[in-house]
């Protein structure tokens, strides 16, 4: 039984991968700006209503944010599809992403703190959320000289991941795989200096029960562990779309080092003042909250 259900499993995972694959072919035909467009309304018409994603976001959003209109939770179950449709085209167009966010300025009271550590070859940890675009910041780093890697985490569906890896790869080196050989390289690079692009937003079962919109979120404590470790300087980052089709480049201020539960509270408590500004621009998908057996 096992082993049909395995086989089943991958037999869909290739399936999805081919209409993926055939989407992204039919996109990526365009020029860079009518294919975010496209993608958004694939992603936001197409998949959200297959993959029940209105669903998903219409409870994380009654979890932790039931002040909201009627009016506004409808426009968020569409307009935060079509953000992700936006972000996966940009991921898949490499050259023309980071060609784009090389041209914004980087803004914000970290900046200083982060010219400095470039300057002086302080390890750094990016940390930042599925908020606007996660990669922007990595991409317009790199195109300014910075050494930045990424940790990422594989995606379940192995034909998926392997030409993601490949189209992220575009937009930058060296990317590190969520496990112990991507966790050794990364510390590599890290002690030499380098800096490291991290998501924390992703319910992670061996993390810490923190606060996230008032509710209780596994939260990896891994980067202000590493950062304690390594004296590594931690910038919450963010790549923010604006309504022209650019994006704001922002690094706020460190995180000072205290404990790793203090440091990555306040890691979740900037993503958090951030996603209250740009509802719209956050992955609402996600199953952020699995503690919360109502929801899943």
């Amino acid at each position: 039984m096992a082993l049909i259900q395995s086989r089943g499993k991958r037999l869909a995972d290739w399936l999805t991968d081919r209409m993926i694959r055939a989407a992204l072919w039919l996109v990526l035909r365009l020029p860079f700006e009518s294919r975010r467009r496209l993608a958004a309304a694939l992603i936001a018409h197409v998949v959200a209503p297959l993959a029940g994603w209105r669903r998903r976001i219409r409870d994380n959003l009654a979890l932790v944010r039931p002040d909201l209109p009627d009016a506004e939770r409808r426009r968020l179950e569409r307009a935060v599809p079509r953000s992700i449709g936006r972000t996966l085209a940009e991921l898949y167009s490499g050259p023309d992403f980071v060609a784009r966010v090389a041209r914004e300025p980087l803004q914000g009271p970290g900046v200083p703190a982060l010219e400095e550590a470039h300057r002086t070859g302080r390890p750094v940890l990016l940390v930042t959320g599925h908020l606007g675009n996660y990669d922007a910041i990595r991409g317009g780093l790199i195109a300014r000289g910075y050494r930045v890697g990424g940790l990422y985490r594989p995606m379940d569906n192995a034909f998926f991941n392997e030409h993601y890896v490949a189209a992220i790869s575009r937009i930058g080196t060296p990317l590190f795989p969520r496990g112990r050989k991507g966790l050794a390289e990364m510390i590599r690079f890290l002690k030499g200096g380098g800096m490291v692009g991290v998501v924390l937003d992703q319910s992670m079962g061996d993390g810490a029960m923190l606060s996230f919109f008032g509710q209780p979120a596994l939260t990896s404590l891994s980067p202000a562990e590493m950062a304690l470790r390594y004296d590594a300087l931690v910038l919450p980052t963010y790549g923010l779309r604006r309504p022209d089709g650019g994006f704001d480049l922002r690094i706020e201020a460190p995180i000072p080092h205290s404990t790793a539960e203090e440091m990555t509270q306040a890691l979740n408590d900037s993503l958090e003042a951030q996603v209250r500004t740009h509802m719209d621009q956050w992955l609402w998908t996600h199953r952020r909250w699995k503690m919360s057996n109502r929801l899943y």
